[in-house]
């Protein structure tokens, strides 16, 4: 899986995306024991467990092309469908793939999820990661695909400033998540360590990772802020990281709060910088790009409705591909026809013998094989 290349399109506004590894012994038990309990809640319309070879053999409701297959290491591919809004229609495909060799024993699995609607994704609707992994603290499916960086929670910054700027570095340029950065003036008691992304709507909640510095941090993190990324960070503030290249749209200064009060309280400014960030048009790094090709040109689960629909369509398909072989066949018969008739004028004009052909004959020899005899006599020259 190619982590570090991008694209010269934007997300769309209809999808969700998000990537990260399951640190756990068996993240398909995990994801199949809760699809299977959402479903049985109503909460799903219907979904499937499937092997990603026979799933890249069978047929889609779209053409595909070699983008949408998840690749040799995926382990299993699931999807999912269910309703928004009453009559909205979310798809969503989740993708785990094998560690690569080069990973260190412990590193989880890394996991690929990609959901669509037909309209603009509202943030109020249900998180797509809960649709598939529990929202349990226990299962431990939210680490980013950045070493030491996870959802749900807060996450220090490292205490060495190369550590530091390393951290920075991946976050901003190989990880699909917004990621906050909030600067302790003091340290926070039990309420005050609770994320602030706690208060987000649903959808966007597992978008956002919360870093934390502490209060003698506050010098190393601007300085290292300020040194890779081109942003300050207050004493006591909060900084909503730009990706890399940061967006046309983007400028520090907007997405720089000033205060932030580590109380257990919902803080208003910064919820609201994260919220218009996360509206900003985003690039898609090669990974999402394939990911909502598969959503798109992969998807299995279709409805009664989608199935007939695609029924006619290849049945209309056969019908054209028939019409075309008798045409085919047609042209082929009065083409021979004519070269058999033009063999004949040219035995007549030129007083070559001409043998008979009674109607049984012509019924029981093929055009080809006529052609092929009458053109024979003009290469021997003893006929």
């Amino acid at each position: 899986m190619d982590r570090n290349s991008t694209s010269s399109t934007t997300a769309p506004d209809t999808a969700w995306l998000g990537r990260g590894r399951h640190l756990g012994p068996e993240p398909e038990q995990d994801v199949r024991r809760n699809l299977i309990a959402l479903k049985a809640a109503g909460v799903l319309d219907d979904f499937l467990d499937l092997d990603p070879v026979e799933a890249a053999r069978s047929t889609a409701l779209h053409p595909r092309d070699e983008s949408a297959d998840p690749g040799p290491s995926a382990r299993r591919l699931f999807e999912a469908r269910w309703r928004v809004a009453e009559d909205i229609t979310v798809r969503a495909q989740l993708v785990t793939y094998e560690p690569e060799a080069r990973r260190k024993e412990g590193e989880g699995v890394t996991w690929v999820l990609a959901a669509e609607t037909a309209l603009t994704w509202d943030a109020r609707w249900p998180s797509p990661a809960t649709m598939f992994w529990p929202d349990s603290d226990r299962v431990a499916w939210d680490h980013d695909t950045v070493p030491g960086v996870r959802l749900r929670t807060t996450n220090h910054l490292p205490k060495e400033d190369d550590q530091l700027r390393h951290r920075l570095r991946d976050c901003t340029r190989h990880s699909w998540y917004i990621h906050v950065v909030v600067h302790e003036a003091m340290t926070p008691d039990g309420r005050g360590q609770r994320p602030v992304s706690a208060f987000l709507p649903p959808s966007l909640r597992h978008r956002v990772v919360e870093h934390r510095g502490t209060p003698e941090q506050a010098q190393i993190v601007d300085f290292a802020m300020k040194r890779e990324l081109g942003v300050r960070m207050p004493r006591g503030g909060a900084v909503v990281l730009p990706t890399a290249p940061p967006s046309p749209e983007y400028a520090g200064e907007r997405f720089t709060v000033g205060n932030v009060f580590l109380d257990g309280s919902e803080q208003t400014e910064l919820l609201a910088r994260i919220t218009e960030f996360a509206a900003l048009p985003r690039p898609l790094q090669g990974d999402a790009e394939r990911a909502l090709t598969r959503l798109r040109q992969g998807w299995h689960l279709l409805t009664p409705e989608e199935e007939l629909i695609h029924a006619q369509d290849m049945v209309t398909k056969y019908a054209e591909a028939l019409d075309a072989m008798t045409s085919s066949r047609d042209l082929y018969r009065e083409a021979a026809e004519a070269a058999r008739e033009a063999l004949a004028e040219t035995s007549v004009r030129d007083g070559l013998p001409q043998s008979p052909v009674t109607g049984a004959t012509r019924a029981d020899t093929s055009p080809l094989s006529a052609l092929t005899k009458a053109f024979g006599r003009f290469r021997d020259p003893n006929k």
